[in-house]
């Protein structure tokens, strides 16, 4: 009997735990990939990527989570579109040999009940690194429209592109930083 009442027990508590976990879809209309790059050291090169996917799986309770976001590499889009294609091309990019990019987060950080940071890894061009986003603001609300909770908000870090091969430019003046600029909104499912 005592036997039983523990395994009932410990079957009903990891139901509670695993009911506080929740998945959230991206929304990719509030959701923006972008970054910044400075052009020989004097303005600042701006791009985005138009075509993403993905889902986070959030647990507020335990504090935990995880997340993976795909970029389409092809959907680059600065404005300009001759830079756009250089851009998809080998020296940078090489989107027909490696059309996305994925980031892969497996551990969030916390400041009381906030989202503060998101650790994982980034894979473009075959090549997978550490990156850890830094959150500047994060919320949590019902969503008037969906009537669904929506999760989301600015995450932000700085690579170095050569780590995953992008070497281009480097030898005449172009910067090996690059900042990522995230922002995310994604919905309960």
């Amino acid at each position: 009997m005592t036997k039983t009442l523990i395994a009932a027990a410990l079957f009903a508590t990891a139901g509670l735990a695993q009911a506080q976990s929740a998945t959230y879809a991206i929304d990719p209309t509030h959701t923006f990939v972008t970054f910044e790059a400075k052009h020989f050291g004097t303005s600042t090169l701006r791009g985005r990527f138009d075509k993403k996917e993905g889902t986070v799986t959030f647990d507020k309770a335990g504090k935990t989570g995880a997340a993976e976001i795909t970029l389409d590499t092809g959907s680059v889009s600065t404005g300009v579109a001759p830079l756009d294609t250089h851009l998809k091309s080998k020296d940078f990019f090489s989107s027909v040999e490696f059309p996305t990019a994925k980031f892969a987060a497996d551990k969030f950080s916390f400041n009381g009940d906030k989202v503060s940071a998101v650790s994982g890894t980034l894979t473009m061009r075959g090549k997978t690194q550490p990156v850890t986003l830094t959150a500047t603001n994060f919320n949590c609300y019902i969503n008037p429209l969906l009537k669904r909770e929506v999760c989301g908000g600015d995450f932000e870090t700085t690579i170095q592109r050569s780590l995953w091969d992008v070497s281009y430019g480097l030898a005449y003046g172009i910067p090996d930083a690059v900042h990522l600029l995230i922002q995310i909104e994604a919905v309960k499912q």
